[in-house]
């Protein structure tokens, strides 16, 4: 039963600067001015944490691949870690300004060192299997929940502070903040991929932003809120904020060495050159005094001096049987492919199409890859396109090739898909001359096997006929899709092809001149009944809105 005497619980306490309520803070400027310095804040951090949330995207994508689970898991966990946040600062209000303070400094040295943590642990753990097989997506997490979780604390304290210098109703000041916000979000969203990861690179422009997120943050606590600090909080406030700025100047001072010291340890210790272009990392090792060559874009191999002979020879000459006066090379800017079409007699024309620039530059200039490929981009016959290939078949005119090789990344990476897809094989077909034929790098077989029938499936529904073969990878099994580096267990020790025609299925043959090097007759014909062995039926087609490798 109540008793009606006992006194009436508390409720919740006043309002700051309201009658019975905590006072409002003393500021050294007009409230006006110090409004707008709050929403400028609000602006800064916004920007600050947009930038850490795609910078974790966008590192994990080159660490791990697959960009589209990447950003699934960074974009999900920060958004539920943000709810964490918010209600766990509740506790925070009464010391608002120390609060966001101290919050501001942790984010800016989480967020400021996340991608060199992350780069670092990949660099000198070496492959993820065994106890770290699930690594990098761990840690991955683990730097999302914690920046989410401060990202998520900031708006509940901004609006105490806010409030405290003049109350407004509550729909307003949250209108008001959520406007500094997301124009803050838009700036930092486009300053990332076009002012901090070209000019900077992603371990510099992540220091950076740590660097403005503290400056932010502990100016306007210590000069804006410094009447609402203790003595003691301000020491300790400043302490903090140029203990965190001294840690991410020293690191933006050793970056250049940690980069150099990270390659080594991802490539060894033979990388001649190492370029970001704006496509991508491209990485040379070897090529001299007896080392083999090596070519890895954004960290994976692409080109192994030791058998990229036998990966080429494998693509390119099956497809050159019949006419080929015509031949288009989809991708292979380093030349390779280009070097085997060229090899056979009657060549008028190779058009090569490819999207980074950096890559056929080295391939004209670096005196390694240029020897291994020949100096075919010397050849007159040999006219290059930097583009998207997809975008530029669409404008290809029709029937204009008798042959077409499509030398491309792996289709398990997810920037790759498109161009396993039933609507670019579509456009393949309709560039090809009749009798033409069309030559795809499949992926390997034995490892990923269902990718492999996926693009045959593709390739079929596209109105192609095919005649998928396979060839093993020799010494090293240079990995042209998404293994890393440093000798994976799941790195390919074989590669995938499907020939394909509009007619009939194209028999699979070797010209007798001129004689391939490493591929007979016999290991054709051989690596054709070996992939029928594992044929996958039943699978659905690849498309542009419905990837399925």
């Amino acid at each position: 039963m109540i008793d009606p005497h006992a006194p009436a619980p508390p409720g919740p306490p006043p309002p700051w600067g309201t009658p019975g309520g905590p006072a409002a803070v003393r500021l050294p400027v007009r409230p006006a001015t110090g409004r707008f310095l709050v929403l400028a804040c609000v602006f800064v951090c916004a920007a600050c944490g947009l930038v850490y949330e795609l910078e974790l995207v966008a590192l994990a994508s080159y660490l791990i691949g697959d960009s589209v689970t990447q950003a699934s898991i960074v974009l999900s966990v920060m958004v539920f870690a943000m709810g964490i946040g918010s209600l766990a600062a509740k506790r925070l209000r009464r010391l608002g300004a120390a609060g966001f303070g101290a919050v501001e400094a942790v984010l800016a040295l989480v967020g400021g060192c996340s991608a060199m943590a992350l780069y670092a642990v990949f660099a000198w753990t070496g492959d993820w299997g065994g106890l770290w097989s699930h690594g990098p997506r761990l840690l991955l997490v683990a730097f999302s929940l914690a920046t989410g979780l401060l990202i998520g604390a900031e708006v509940p304290l901004l609006m105490e502070l806010i409030q405290r210098i003049r109350r407004q109703d509550a729909g307003g000041a949250v209108a008001d903040l959520f406007a500094a916000d997301y124009v803050g979000a838009l700036v930092g969203g486009l300053a990332f991929p076009f002012l901090l990861l070209p000019f900077l690179g992603q371990l510099t422009g992540a220091l950076l932003t740590g660097t403005v997120n503290v400056i932010a943050g502990g100016a306007l606590v210590l000069g804006l809120f410094h009447g609402d600090l203790t003595r003691r909080a301000r020491w300790l406030l400043l302490t903090a904020n140029v203990t965190v700025l001294g840690l991410l100047a020293s690191a933006a001072v050793l970056v250049d060495d940690f980069e150099r010291a990270a390659r080594h340890a991802v490539y060894g210790q033979d990388v001649r050159v190492a370029v970001q272009s704006e496509v991508q990392e491209v990485v040379l090792t070897g090529g001299t005094h007896g080392k083999p060559f090596a070519l890895f874009l954004d960290g994976r191999l692409r080109v192994s001096g030791r058998d990229e002979r036998r990966y080429h020879e494998a693509l390119v000459h099956p497809a050159m049987t019949g006419p080929h006066e015509r031949v288009l090379v989809l991708g292979g800017g380093d030349g390779l492919a280009a070097r085997e079409v060229l090899r056979h007699p009657g060549v008028r024309r190779v058009d090569l199409v490819e999207l980074d620039p950096e890559v056929v530059r080295l391939a004209r200039q670096d005196p390694a890859l240029a020897a291994l490929n020949g100096h075919v981009h010397g050849d007159p016959r040999v006219r290059v396109t930097v583009a998207d290939a997809f975008a530029w078949l669409r404008s290809a005119p029709t029937g204009s090739y008798d042959v077409v090789i499509t030398d491309l990344p792996d289709p398990a990476i997810t920037d790759s898909t498109k161009l396993y897809s039933q609507e670019f094989y579509g456009l393949a077909r309709r560039a090809l001359a009749p009798g033409g034929r069309l030559a795809v790098h499949a992926g390997p077989l034995a490892s990923r096997p269902r990718g492999f029938w996926t693009v045959d499936t593709t390739l079929r529904a596209a109105g192609l006929h095919t005649s998928p073969y396979a060839v093993g990878g020799g010494t090293t099994g240079f990995a042209a899709g998404p293994d890393r580096s440093t000798g994976t267990p799941e790195r390919p020790h074989d590669w995938g092809f499907v020939l394909a025609a509009p007619g009939a299925a194209p028999p699979l043959r070797l010209a007798e001149r001129p004689r391939p090097a490493t591929l007979t007759p016999d290991a054709l014909a051989l690596g054709a009944r070996a992939a029928e062995r594992t044929r996958i039926g039943g699978l659905a087609v690849s498309t542009l809105v419905h990837p399925r490798y």
